[in-house]
């Protein structure tokens, strides 16, 4: 099992990611939570992992923090969760922000990931409320919601971010929908995924 790298950041294309460890560049892919943490590219960083053994591969899930690791072993653990669900619920909202929706028993939110359905939202609700009891939770977070604007230039930050939302799950209106609701300019590819989401959650 391959823990913890440290290594290289040596490309970051949301989701995905390659760290160079001597001489040796691993392939990860992580949560948006661990994206909006990560330093620049060639700049060192330092990442909790887990690796998924399948038949017709070995997938690596890198994290920025130990109990992020430890959120997504325990939702991959649940029936029916996998890693591309797992860090979608993860994308979607940050580690305190899932286990206060688990303890309020909120529905309404977990339904607006991607692939999450009423009737999985409430085993996941039903499943992780004991897990969860001993985790600490934080005060809420305010959600970001704007209006959209219409005739947005695209840049290539924003292809980036609509490829990521895409590729956790997001239908490509509704990515394209939420980053036009951006109204600042300039923004890098991270904070357009990071307010996307949470106008999207």
């Amino acid at each position: 099992m391959i823990g913890r790298l440290r290594g290289t950041l040596l490309e970051k294309q949301p989701p995905h990611l390659v760290v160079d460890v001597g001489g040796v560049g691993y392939e990860l892919e992580v949560p948006m939570t661990t994206l909006y943490r990560l330093p620049s590219l060639n700049e060192t960083v330092t990442l909790h992992t887990h690796l998924v053994v399948r038949e017709d591969a070995h997938l690596l899930y890198g994290f920025y923090e130990k109990r992020e690791r430890e959120l997504f072993r325990e939702l991959i653990r649940l029936n029916g969760v996998g890693p591309k669900l797992a860090l979608a619920l993860m994308s979607g909202m940050e580690v305190d922000e899932l286990v206060r929706c688990v303890q309020a028993g909120d529905t309404s939110t977990l339904v607006k990931i991607p692939g999450v359905g009423k009737k999985t939202a409430e085993r996941l609700l039903v499943e992780l409320k004991d897990r969860f009891k001993a985790w600490e939770s934080l005060p809420s977070i305010a959600t970001l919601v704007v209006e959209p604007r219409p005739g947005m230039a695209v840049s290539s930050a924003e292809n980036d971010a609509l490829s990521a939302l895409v590729s956790l799950g997001f239908k490509p209106q509704e990515a394209s929908r939420a980053v036009a609701a951006i109204q600042e300019k300039g923004l890098s590819s991270e904070e357009l995924i990071r307010r996307a989401l949470k106008g999207m959650v």
